[in-house]
């Protein structure tokens, strides 16, 4: 072998010798894991800016009937912004049914339409668990999201694990017909965004394999599940998240008045808007920035503003809000419950700095 031949041999060797020692290291730099609880795995995408120090937020996609999760991914494009934003990410896949399609066993309307009775809810909340368990989740900031099928799951998951889910949103789905089929343990944020032209799920209900009820009677039952006063509030000013429809077609309707801590409804009505919404560029970014504004109230008591620190930014919130309360029950610097903001809360705030 000549001269050229052996630098060009050892040049190769110690090219996959460099191989072989960084790449393991670049994919533990890129952090996303798998999963399998007795489904097949599932792809957990963890944001490059993440750091197990520090807790991070985390959101379950979910799909619709026939669908997986990868092309509910393919539709909303949630994996980019969950990235910029900072989020711990899934979107796991149904079982399959008689017809071979993917499917959620949410409600009794939808859409377990063989009776195979799979305890999807159960399954959900297993993922979250390993999520948590080998990541560092927010536990404040736990959010499920779903479109259809989907979105009558993000309902099941708020009725059964209220516990552990801050916001749930729900993309042309229902809750359940009779509000006592549904008994949550904490109040849930909840978004419904729901088309008014909507062939298959109806804004006014309907019935598939039972009956489910309108949009406005989804959020009106999670209203009263929250706390909340069921007159809706409809001031803020219309959005566009339809790119099919000229102009802010979506009427935004809140029920937020006498919530209870960590409740809170809002329907996004899309005037014209059909079952396949034609969502714009940026509705994961519009969804991810509603989910991280609507975290589980701190159990730090002063920690006014949310972030889990009683500091001088919930100082100034108390002092802003010094003197007899408007509203008894929606006073949250009020920490002794007699309906003024005064020292002893001032005390209390100090009691429990830091």
């Amino acid at each position: 072998m000549d001269i050229n031949a052996r630098i060009s041999s050892s040049s190769f060797i110690v090219y996959a010798l460099l191989i072989w020692l960084f790449c393991p290291l670049q994919a533990a730099v890129a952090g996303d894991i798998f999963i399998d609880l007795g489904r097949g795995p599932i792809q957990v995408y963890v944001p490059s800016s993440y750091d197990p120090e520090v807790s991070t937020p985390m959101v379950m996609l979910l799909h619709g009937y026939g669908s997986s999760g990868q092309e509910q991914e393919d539709y909303v494009q949630f994996a980019p912004i969950a990235d910029e934003l900072g989020i711990i990410y899934l979107h796991p896949d149904g079982l399959t049914d008689l017809l071979g399609n993917r499917y959620w066993n949410a409600t009794d309307a939808c859409c377990d339409a063989f009776n195979a009775n799979p305890d999807d809810s159960g399954y959900l909340r297993a993922l979250i668990e390993e999520v948590r368990a080998q990541l560092n989740v927010d536990d404040r900031r736990v959010y499920v999201g779903g479109a259809s099928n989907g979105g009558f799951m993000t309902y099941r998951m708020a009725c059964d694990h209220s516990d552990i889910i801050a916001a749930v949103v729900n993309i042309v789905g229902a809750t359940y017909l009779d509000p006592a089929d549904c008994t949550p343990a904490e109040p849930v944020h909840i978004l419904h965004i729901h088309g008014t032209a909507d062939e298959t799920i109806f804004y006014g209900g309907g019935c598939l394999i039972s009956c489910y009820p309108g949009a406005v009677q989804s959020v009106e039952t999670w209203a009263a599940y929250d706390g909340c006063d069921i007159v809706g509030d409809d001031s803020a000013k219309p959005i566009d998240i339809d790119a099919g429809i000229p102009g802010n077609e979506t009427l935004i309707t809140t029920y937020n008045t006498n919530c209870q801590p960590g409740g809170s409804v809002e329907l996004w009505t899309v005037v014209g808007g059909s079952h396949n919404l034609n969502i714009v560029d940026d509705f994961a970014y519009i969804v991810a920035t509603y989910l991280l504004a609507h975290p589980k109230p701190s159990q730090v008591v002063g920690d006014l503003d949310g972030d889990g620190v009683v500091s001088t930014t919930d100082l100034l919130i108390l002092f802003s809000l010094w003197g007899l309360c408007d509203n008894c029950n929606d006073c949250p610097a009020d920490l002794d419950d007699d309906c003024t903001v005064g020292v002893s809360d001032l005390l209390t705030l100090f009691a429990n700095w830091g």
